[in-house]
């Protein structure tokens, strides 16, 4: 499974003088024995980056004969578990555990399957789909297939597969939607998801131009459900991932109770990409810092650990 390269743009970085041994020891003193000490766990896995951790958790299971991930179980609860856990992992094996969850059990998390798929690159759902097959030993687009249907599952597994898109891309989407009683939801899902993303953002500005309406206020007024939630999200992702994320993580502590569910997965899926670019679009959207409604809005161990990665203000 890859291991991506940190991106400048991350709050996580590569940590220096990173050694894995006094890491092993750090974590095991403060698992073993009585009680546990989160602030060492909290430093360690929040200041060195994704590669790093795969090292350490190798050498932890050297060490002991146990991996880090069942003593991290053992040791903690609830949403900091979750969380430390998930930093773990390689990234497109958290993404295949969260697309699992999302299929799993009564219902389909179908808000999960759209954040996961709209916002990856294509690299990052091949390495998702190679993660979920060595996983499960199956393919993730025959489960995906089982298990959503209709327009919605249409559009979720096309985007999986990346073709170009034409010229005529936006007349076509113009006549399949605006111009036309009901609408030809086939052809949007054809021309959003074909996608390349250079293309797409061209389509956007022509739709436009034809329509006079943008594609994001069209799919909203043509569509529903499901399937406009996910367009709108492939069409927020083309413009700007990182604004729309910010929006994700904005919605996910808005009115009553937290989603931490969300915070987790963006939070470490993001660490190591654009948390910079989604904290400064956080911040001109919603006027305050991501920092400090963190502050406000979630607390204890879970807590210190999301303000971890996601750092003060630069």
């Amino acid at each position: 499974i890859c291991v991506y390269q940190s991106s400048a743009r991350g709050t996580v970085k590569d940590k220096t003088n990173f050694n894995v041994d006094e890491d092993v020891s750090a974590l095991r003193k403060a698992m073993e024995g009585l009680g546990t000490t989160e602030k060492t766990l909290i430093d360690v896995l929040t200041q060195r980056s994704n590669p790093q951790r795969q090292l350490i958790a190798k050498a932890y299971e050297k060490a002991t004969g146990r991996t880090l991930i069942d003593d991290l179980k053992g040791d903690t609860r609830g949403d900091f578990e979750d969380l430390l856990v998930a930093l773990v992992m390689p990234p497109a094996l958290y993404d295949c555990h969260e697309v699992i969850k999302a299929m799993k059990g009564a219902g389909t998390t179908e808000s999960t399957l759209t954040e996961i798929f709209a916002s990856r690159s294509n690299k990052q759902i091949r390495e998702l789909s190679e993660a979920y097959l060595a996983k499960t030993g199956r393919s993730m687009i025959q489960d995906l297939q089982s298990e959503v249907s209709g327009d919605y599952g249409k559009a979720l597994l096309v985007q999986q597969y990346c073709t170009h898109t034409s010229s005529e891309s936006m007349q076509a989407l113009y006549e399949a939607g605006e111009k036309k009683w009901g609408t030809d939801e086939g052809k949007f899902i054809d021309i959003l998801c074909h996608r390349s993303v250079p293309q797409l953002r061209q389509t956007l500005i022509e739709y436009k131009n034809i329509s006079k309406k943008t594609l994001q206020e069209s799919i909203k007024s043509e569509m529903s459900g499901n399937l406009e939630k996910l367009l709108v999200a492939v069409v927020k992702c083309v413009q700007n991932v990182p604004a729309y994320l910010a929006e994700r993580l904005f919605k996910s502590m808005k009115g009553a109770g937290t989603t931490e569910s969300t915070l987790t997965r963006i939070f470490v899926s993001r660490s190591e990409i654009d948390l910079i670019d989604i904290k400064v679009e956080y911040k001109k959207l919603f006027g305050c810092s991501l920092y400090s409604q963190l502050e406000s809005e979630v607390s204890g161990d879970y807590g210190k650990t999301l303000k971890c990665l996601c750092g003060q203000e630069e």
